[in-house]
């Protein structure tokens, strides 16, 4: 067969993600926080943009004019200039007219306070105890008898790092330099619990010291305050603790050093190793309870995020449910059509800059689209998983029905890709609390009887209730709690139940009954 070059024209369809479409995308898995930073940069490059805020209906057009390079309120009445006639006839005083609201221009001029020159222009001296403003009257700024004008975040003490608390008590413990510097040097090797991740031998070859020195400076920043830092294991987190509290006996050395055994709750090997009985042994774990495995973590200044939900449902005086989005998640953006309509309508605009309007007036209301359709979406999300979940907010988490993704956007006519992106990240109040929206999807589990299936997390919760009831005599083992269940109506292998119990950190029967038989005899029952 003969080879030849042709022209052929051919004609298809595919489907391609435009980068409008893949932000769209990207909108609908957005936090709250995320999508308020993408929205702000947004507003910063276009200017066709706004933020709409909620005084912007309360705040008057004409209510700032301007004057002599300076605002004034048109409420305010504005001070007489040089040569102007004031109120009773008379010119201002040029002085006053010349110097007044200067005080703070005139200070960067001479680079000075002006309190030093002119005390009574100095402005409103801060309190050093706003609180205390009642009761010394004379305090610096205690004129000020209602304490406003003051910034209570001036007053707040600064986070203080486990590095920082260190560091002060170097100079007490340690006065040769040389200890100072290998003091500073293992510092730098804590991690954040407080524990010394680095190994002493190299350390010692790396600032040419003899190991035995490094090992005299840690026992001496061992003693540090909190008590437990620079521990290089466990067990010496806690013999560094108990030595601080004068309970560090024999006794409590051996149990410290047989942690895995107190970790399986063989209680008998415990004792014949630390040579004490069991009232005895019961008091040395509750002293080990009072410890603090991680001494360093006090020191973390890591800022708390609260959660702020995304959708509120509330019963409705007939009993049903209102589901409302939360307004104060809800972003406002406003397109500004009268700014394109006076700037595009000039005959001078070039080309250019007219093709710029019009890129930001698409890419302005495509956003509004996007915020919308986002909305709508979540409320579809919200309300069909309301409406599954409906026994659950009345009766709790044993009434919580299995349910998947598929079933919600088949339910609401979308995808499930469209679904998990909803339901990432997004929390729910409820009158059972703030759920994520990813809670209410659990796995199935069928029934013993042929009836509805159970929820996985229904499930777990009835296992974490019938072992908190248990008592020494009758601790259930996870055939038990197989036998129970399936007296439920739940089909549920052994395994499974051991898989639950293990992820709730619940130990086996075995150790339990020790627990609690310990306990129970240590009380006296």
């Amino acid at each position: 067969m003969a080879l030849a070059a042709s022209l052929l024209l051919r004609q298809s369809q595919s489907l391609v993600m435009t980068p409008q479409l893949m932000q769209s995308i990207q909108l609908l898995q957005m936090t709250h926080l995320e999508l308020t930073q993408f929205i702000e940069n947004e507003v910063e490059r276009n200017p066709l943009l706004e933020l709409a805020s909620s005084d912007d209906n309360a705040r008057g057009g004409d209510d700032v004019v301007h004057a002599e390079s300076d605002y004034y309120s048109v409420n305010e009445e504005r001070p007489a200039a040089s040569g102007e006639l004031a109120a009773d006839g008379y010119a201002g005083d040029l002085y006053e007219s010349a110097t007044a609201g200067r005080t703070e221009s005139m200070a960067d001029s001479f680079d000075t306070s002006m309190e030093n020159v002119f005390p009574d222009d100095a402005g409103p001296k801060a309190a050093d105890a706003p609180e205390l403003l009642g009761q010394w009257k004379s305090m610096p700024g205690a004129g000020d008898c209602d304490g406003q004008g003051y910034d209570l975040d001036e007053f707040i003490a600064g986070q203080t790092t486990l590095r920082d608390h260190l560091e002060a008590q170097v100079p007490f413990s340690l006065t040769a330099p040389i200890d100072r510097l290998i003091a500073g040097h293992l510092i730098d090797q804590l991690d954040e619990a407080g524990y010394l991740s680095s190994n002493l031998a190299e350390t010692a070859l790396k600032l040419g010291k003899p190991l035995q020195e490094v090992e005299r400076v840690l026992d001496t920043l061992q003693q540090f305050d909190p008590p437990g830092v620079f521990a290089r294991t466990l067990a010496e987190c806690l013999a560094i603790q108990l030595r601080a509290r004068d309970r560090f006996d024999p006794a409590m050395a051996a149990l410290i050093g047989n942690l895995e055994l107190l970790a399986r709750r063989d209680f008998a090997t415990l004792k014949r190793l630390c040579g004490v009985d069991e009232e005895d042994l019961i008091d040395m774990l509750a002293e080990i309870r009072k410890l603090d495995p991680k001494p360093g973590t006090r020191f973390q200044a890591g800022v708390s995020e609260s959660v702020v939900p995304d959708i509120v449902v509330r019963t409705a005086p007939d009993g049903s449910w209102i589901i409302e989005l939360n307004p104060e998640t809800l972003p406002r953006v406003l397109v500004n059509n009268e700014y394109y309509a006076s700037v595009s309508c000039r005959s001078d605009r070039a080309s250019d800059d007219q093709a710029f309007l019009n890129e930001c007036l698409q890419s302005a209301n495509w956003l509004t689209r996007s915020l919308d359709q986002r909305a709508k979406t979540i409320m579809k999300v919200a309300t069909e998983i309301v409406r599954q979940q409906d026994a659950f907010l009345m009766h709790g988490v044993d009434h919580l029905r299995p349910l998947n993704l598929k079933t919600v956007a088949e339910a609401i006519k979308m995808h499930e890709s469209t679904v998990s992106r909803v339901t990432s990240n997004k929390y729910m109040l409820t009158p059972r609390g703030l759920f994520e929206l990813k809670y209410f999807f659990t796995v199935s589990i069928g029934a013993s009887g042929g009836g509805d299936s159970h929820s996985a997390e229904s499930v777990r919760h009835r296992i974490r209730t019938m072992i908190t009831q248990e008592t020494p005599e009758d601790v259930l083992s996870d055939d038990d709690i197989v036998d129970i269940l399936k007296k439920g109506g739940v089909d549920i292998a052994r395994r499974t139940v051991a898989k639950y119990r293990e992820a709730m950190n619940i130990p086996s029967s075995v150790q339990r009954r020790r627990e609690k038989r310990a306990l129970a005899k240590a009380a006296g029952f």
